[in-house]
């Protein structure tokens, strides 16, 4: 199941009906994945090799729907290892950070969420910290339904993540997680899309090319 057939689709289909489509398609797929258990473990095993040697402080991630990875696990670990004399300290300086959705705006905002914190649910169903403290991530683990070639990424479709990017200043490094049978060759970008930093995957780096 690494491969789709991207030939057999409804046509005629114009870009955003076949984004749409696709989109549908893959979330079905990666619900189906019968291995996603592996899948899960080897993406937590590539994310924290690719983070070791980073300064980040505040890592912003997200809460997994729709059969998407859990990053939550590799950033806890992350978190509990802060080479520092004092443990708790290091909890208190690495802290992760979940989205919540500011509907006016159309934007996210970054609380901070630990095992435990209180949560509740937002209109679309997520569960996102309650009353936690709002943080600006310098690093940003972004889920992806699809990803394609030169970092590109097809989201749900909300524009959540680009209004946000558009506007954080200074704008923190941003990495793709998506298993690797989530590849769509012909992606392209539209104008109002940023090519993503980094793109890990189960299989090891996607983007950029020729990383380890």
């Amino acid at each position: 199941m690494d491969k789709l057939d991207w030939a057999h689709q409804p046509e005629p289909l114009d870009a955003a009906q076949r984004k749409a489509y696709w989109r549908r398609r893959l979330v079905a797929e990666r619900q189906r994945l019968p291995d996603r258990l592996a899948r899960n473990e080897a993406l937590q095993r590539v994310m924290r090799v690719w983070m070791v040697g980073r300064a980040d402080a505040i890592v912003g991630a997200y809460w997994p729907i729709k059969g998407e990875f859990d990053p939550l696990p590799a950033l806890y670990r992350w978190q509990e290892a802060a080479n520092v004399e004092d443990a708790r300290a290091a909890r208190q300086q690495r802290r992760i950070a979940l989205p919540v959705i500011d509907k006016v705006a159309g934007t996210l905002r970054f609380h901070v969420w630990y095992p435990g914190c209180p949560m509740e649910e937002d209109a679309y169903g997520i569960p996102k910290p309650k009353d936690t403290e709002v943080v600006q991530p310098t690093l940003l683990f972004v889920p992806c339904v699809g990803y394609g070639p030169g970092g590109v990424r097809l989201g749900y479709g909300g524009g959540f993540y680009d209004r946000t990017l558009a506007q954080l200043r200074p704008r923190p490094v941003t990495v793709g997680l998506a298993y690797a049978s989530a590849f769509v060759p012909w992606l392209q970008p539209e104008p109002h899309d940023v090519p993503l930093d980094a793109i890990l995957t189960d299989q090891g780096v996607a983007w950029p090319v020729g990383d380890d």
